[in-house]
């Protein structure tokens, strides 16, 4: 009985969720002390956030309310790719933040050749935006989950499909 096992590699961001913790933010905003008259807000598109503030340091907090809100629904802040800091309208700051959805040619790269130095008995191969991995054994399939975890990589990775 010679069956393969396979998993796929993927790294995605739940917008749903993305879309609460937004919600989430903007009360906590609004109700807060700190935040009094303030022109703070997040407008989210549907792949980008825009975060507009007063100042900086205003937006320094915006920030920090919106990334607790995100790891309270557990959502990855390593997806994010944070713009440049830029003046706006009457005063105000903004900045804009992309989500990274799939896994780019160059990451899937890297993680193919971290599972092929690891000597575990698998392949992996790129499909678009993610990556499979088969093995006859799934302690080995368990071992590349254990391996990518403990890898300091740009990304955060979900495992799916394990069959």
């Amino acid at each position: 009985m010679s069956s393969e096992h396979s998993f796929d590699i993927v790294s995605k961001m739940d917008l749903q969720e993305l879309s609460n913790a937004v919600t989430q933010a903007e009360k906590e905003i609004s109700t807060r002390y700190d935040f009094k008259g303030s022109k703070s807000s997040l407008k989210l598109d549907k792949d980008a956030l825009t975060i507009i503030s007063d100042d900086e340091v205003k937006l320094k907090a915006v920030i920090d309310v919106l990334q607790s809100k995100m790891v309270k629904r557990g959502l990855p802040l390593k997806n994010i790719d944070y713009g440049k800091v830029e003046p706006a309208s009457s005063g105000t700051v903004r900045q804009r933040f992309s989500f990274k959805q799939g896994i780019d040619q160059e990451a899937a790269k890297k993680i193919n050749v971290l599972i092929r130095d690891s000597k575990l008995k698998v392949k992996s191969q790129i499909q678009g935006d993610q990556l499979r991995v088969t093995g006859k054994s799934k302690n080995d399939l368990q071992a590349v989950i254990q391996l990518l975890n403990g890898a300091s990589l740009p990304l955060d990775l979900q495992y799916t499909n394990l069959k």
